[in-house]
């Protein structure tokens, strides 16, 4: 071993000196000189041929515009039609040739006669170029040889106002004009290239350095030499050969080596520990760079004997050289044991990694996973149309969607996921369905049953390589689920029974799993649905209030958080959001009973503290009714906060029970928490609610919202309100639905653990000129006057339409008013969606629909009332009560018109 070693050193590792001077790099340095010499060249003359060409272009773009303006230059055909063209136009032209920067300007006539030229002597003499095209209405340019030398001019027809041609005008420059200018451009190209060659040649000579360097000054036949050598010795050996620099950096290895160790083509390089695939204990023994002898260590299914020996010994560089050695007689033996291991590690693992959710396709994913490649090259899972819904699965194998793939490849010609496929009984997976037991085909191209499926795809999939397959059904509580399916390619060996017996008790583990998400599918699906139902689907129309909600269940997804939004008589509007304590079914039912409790309260035009304290009591029986023994659950608390907002008065009354104090974005874009009475939460009883009563400004910003927005185990409640704030402040234009947005995408997680309902209303104010009210004296003639004002009122509005309805309607209220009620008695016009009449006097007593019998002769005033409106009713008030109707607006009605506040005022 010692002398193996030594050879290597001598071959590899010997100092190298008294080389040829014409090394390699020498070599390479002399051909890198002299393409970049050859390429500068090539840049230079490219540059020189360049700007001749620009040049050129450019004295025949300015020759031709100048031709041009001169041409068509105010003045021009005066100066033609004069005694004497020449002495007018000879100075034009000379002006225009200096300043336009060209040498010379010829005007002629159509005959070529010149009538100006920088050389008076040539003036009436023939112009020298071609007259064709300039005669045809062309511009022209050419090259010619003229008076100046060689010329580069253009010539253009001068146009009288019907278009005819009454003379030609020829600018242009001598070419050495031109060339000049591509001379005095050399110098900076020649140094250009000068520059571009020394520093090119630069580079070439510190790469060829290095080159030197790294070769050792070798010549070419003495590296030749050196890598024959190395070739033969590396790699023809039957022993594998690694030699590890400095780090533990992979520098070299040979063929036998690779295909011991299973590396990858990328290998060298690379860090030893860096290496997949590598036992443990083999990368600690290479990174170490200790000496071995005849170590033996596991590589994948092998047993090798390593031998590892420094290589800086005899002055070498620092590192390690290593020599593998394959141990037969010990594979045999300890292969049967590590497939046993690798079995029982899989199983294992699949226990600890399938299921750990609550969800089918999660589930079906993770048995995917699990099996591949440690068990197959391909996994699929197909799962009952039904499970994946929650349903119980059918009989046969139809309908099976594809939930999983997972390969060691992507381009596989399997079924893709999602796809619905029914699997005939012929088929392994249909078999295997039908009786419950997993099929075995070892060869896939024999199987005719199979061919069956599918003929085109299956062909693709066994000349894709596949060649095995178990299918595997997925059976919980003596029902089949679906059927996982395991798939071999080459260059593996096919499935057989030992392996059918692991997939058998693979898939029985994930099919537990499987049906305990199926079931929980199920439930959760049908405890959303009623959460849903009980929600708001939709907001009703209103003109009092924008609002935008925003609602998000908790990981769960069913709670007891609700909100809404009540349209109350008057244009007012009632907004509330709750929270029933806890989740589930239970939470879910008290929420939708609570909510109805509120909309019915709310019908009865309730101050938001009464209606708290009738829904104080509801939760109070409900507790009771619920503390029976058989009793799961109890409701541990019920918060609520309810707020009307009326858009004549701009005023908004509220309340809140155990809820959370609402927050008030002003116009300005300040935020506010208002002080509002904080009363118990519902269903304590013994504690009366506060209302308070607030000023809105129009564009204010109502946000109601639950706990689960603000409250965070990682933060203190003072800090969500303050981040609220922050995600509220400064947009006071910002709509509604934008900053229900902001505020969730700020405050809130990406998956909340407790239920968020946020509701954000931006208050709108009704124009004076859609408000009218008078003061009405108990003088049953006042009811005359009051019919006149009103219908007054009503066409300026441009509802004459109602006038009738509304003054049979107003004549009752405001009659039962002065004869039953009593002062001080009022009544207010508005209009919205709808006409609404108020009438409000001082009492509380209230009057009742009756149905008057033929003989009577009053009580059918309601009746009428209740006939001819869309809805009446009637709310108490701290100084009595109003009585209300609304009658439906004309469908051609267009947006209310404006005008002061009030009509025409009754007389006293």
């Amino acid at each position: 071993m010692p002398d193996r070693f030594a050879r290597f050193r001598r071959i590899f590792l010997r100092p190298l000196h008294g080389k040829s001077p014409r090394s390699v790099a020498g070599q390479v340095l002399v051909l890198q000189v002299a393409l970049v010499v050859l390429l500068v060249a090539c840049g230079v003359f490219a540059l020189v041929l360049q700007s001749q060409r620009d040049s050129n272009a450019e004295a025949r773009s300015r020759s031709m515009a100048v031709a041009q303006t001169f041409a068509n230059s105010p003045g021009v055909l005066a100066a033609l039609r004069a005694p004497d063209p020449s002495k007018e136009l000879q100075p034009l032209t000379e002006t225009a040739r200096q300043s336009a920067g060209v040498d010379f300007i010829v005007v002629m006539d159509t005959k070529g006669i010149r009538y100006t030229h920088p050389l008076p002597g040539l003036i009436g003499k023939r112009f020298v170029g071609e007259l064709g095209p300039p005669l045809a209405g062309k511009a022209y340019t050419e090259s010619v040889i003229g008076p100046l030398g060689q010329e580069v001019q253009s010539t253009v027809p001068v146009r009288n106002a019907d278009g005819t041609v009454v003379a030609l005008v020829s600018a242009g420059l001598k070419v050495e004009n031109v060339t000049q200018q591509v001379y005095q451009q050399l110098p900076i190209i020649l140094a250009a290239g000068a520059g571009a060659l020394a520093l090119a040649t630069g580079g070439t000579a510190l790469v060829g350095r290095r080159l030197r360097r790294q070769t050792h000054s070798l010549a070419p036949a003495e590296m030749t030499r050196m890598y024959e050598h190395h070739d033969a010795v590396l790699h023809s050996v039957r022993e594998g050969v690694l030699i590890l620099g400095d780090g533990g950096r992979l520098l070299l290895v040979n063929d036998e080596a690779r295909r011991l160790l299973e590396l990858s083509p990328d290998a060298e390089g690379r860090r030893v520990w860096e290496l997949s695939g590598l036992d443990p204990d083999m990368v600690e023994l290479l990174a170490s760079g200790r000496e071995a002898s005849d170590e033996v260590h596991f590589a994948g299914e092998r047993l090798l004997a390593v031998n590892q020996r420094p290589t800086d010994r005899d002055g070498g560089p620092e590192g390690t050289v290593v020599t593998l050695r394959d141990s037969t007689e010990l594979q045999a033996v300890s292969g049967t044991a590590k497939v046993a291991r690798e079995r029982l590690k899989l199983l294992y693992d699949a226990g600890m990694s399938v299921g750990t959710t609550l969800d089918v396709i999660r589930t079906a994913d993770e048995l995917a996973q699990v099996a591949v490649p440690r068990f197959a090259d391909f996994a699929t899972v197909d799962l009952a149309d039904d499970v994946v819904r929650g349903e119980e699965p059918a009989r046969t194998a139809t309908a099976l969607r594809r939930i999983a793939v997972c390969g060691i490849r992507d381009d596989h010609p399997l079924y893709e996921k999602g796809r619905l496929i029914d699997f005939p009984p012929s088929t392994p997976q249909g078999h295997g369905y039908a009786t419950g037991r997993p099929e075995l085909v070892t060869d896939l191209s024999s199987a005719a049953g199979w061919y069956a499926q599918d003929p085109e795809r299956t062909q693709a999939i066994t000349d894709y390589g596949i060649h095995s397959l178990i299918a595997a059904p997925l059976q919980a509580r003596g029902v089949v689920l679906g059927l996982a399916n395991f798939w071999r390619s080459k260059p593996h060996d096919p499935f057989d029974e030992e392996e059918l017996s692991l997939a058998e008790e693979l898939v029985a583990r994930a099919a537990v799993s499987i049906d305990n998400a199926r079931r929980y599918t199920r439930e959760h699906a049908l405890a959303v649905t009623l959460q849903r139902s009980l929600l708001p689907r939709a907001l009703p129309e209103q003109s009092a209030l924008d609002v935008a909600y925003r609602y998000l269940p908790a990981q769960s997804g069913v709670s007891g958080d609700w909100f809404d939004v009540i349209p109350l008589p008057g244009s007012r509007v009632a907004l509330t959001v709750g929270d029933v304590v806890g989740h589930g079914l239970h939470a879910a039912a008290t929420m939708g009973r609570l909510r109805t409790a509120v909309h019915n309260f709310s019908t009865l035009d309730l101050p938001p503290d009464e209606l708290l304290s009738h829904l104080d009591d509801l939760v109070g029986r409900i507790d009771q009714d619920e503390a029976s023994a058989e009793a799961s659950a109890e409701i541990v608390g019920v918060t609520c906060v309810y707020a009307i907002y009326d858009p004549v008065t701009r005023r908004c009354a509220m309340a809140r029970a155990g809820h959370l104090a609402p927050a008030l974005v002003q116009p300005d874009g300040s935020v506010t928490f208002p002080d509002v009475p904080t009363g118990p939460p519902l269903g304590l009883g013994g504690m009366p609610f506060q209302t308070a009563e607030l000023d809105l400004a129009e564009g204010t910003q109502l946000v109601l919202y639950t706990d689960g927005l603000i409250e965070d185990r990682t933060r203190d409640l003072d800090v969500g309100m303050e981040l609220l704030r922050q995600a509220l402040a400064g947009h006071p234009d910002r709509p509604p639905e934008e900053s229900c947005r902001a505020v969730l995408d700020e405050l809130l997680p990406e998956r909340p653990k407790d239920d968020v309902a946020l509701l954000i209303a931006r208050t709108r104010a009704l124009p004076p000129g859609q408000v009218a009210d008078w003061d009405v004296p108990r003088d049953p003639a006042a009811v005359s006057r009051m019919r006149f004002a009103v219908s007054g009122k009503l066409k300026e509005w441009g509802l004459s339409e109602l006038v009738f309805c509304m003054e049979l309607v107003l004549s009752e209220l405001i009659t039962n008013a002065i004869r039953y009620g009593s002062d001080p008695i009022h009544v207010r016009l508005i209009r919205d969606r709808t006409l609404i009449c108020e009438v409000a006097d001082g009492s509380s007593t209230s009057p009742h629909l009756r149905y008057a019998a033929t003989t009577d002769e009053g009580g059918r005033g309601l009746f009428l009332v209740s006939q001819m409106t869309e809805r009446w009713g009637t709310r108490y008030t701290p100084q009595g009560k109003v009585i209300w109707a609304e009658l439906v607006l004309p469908e051609a009605t267009d947006a209310v018109p404006g005008g002061e506040a009030g009509g025409p005022q009754a007389p006293a």
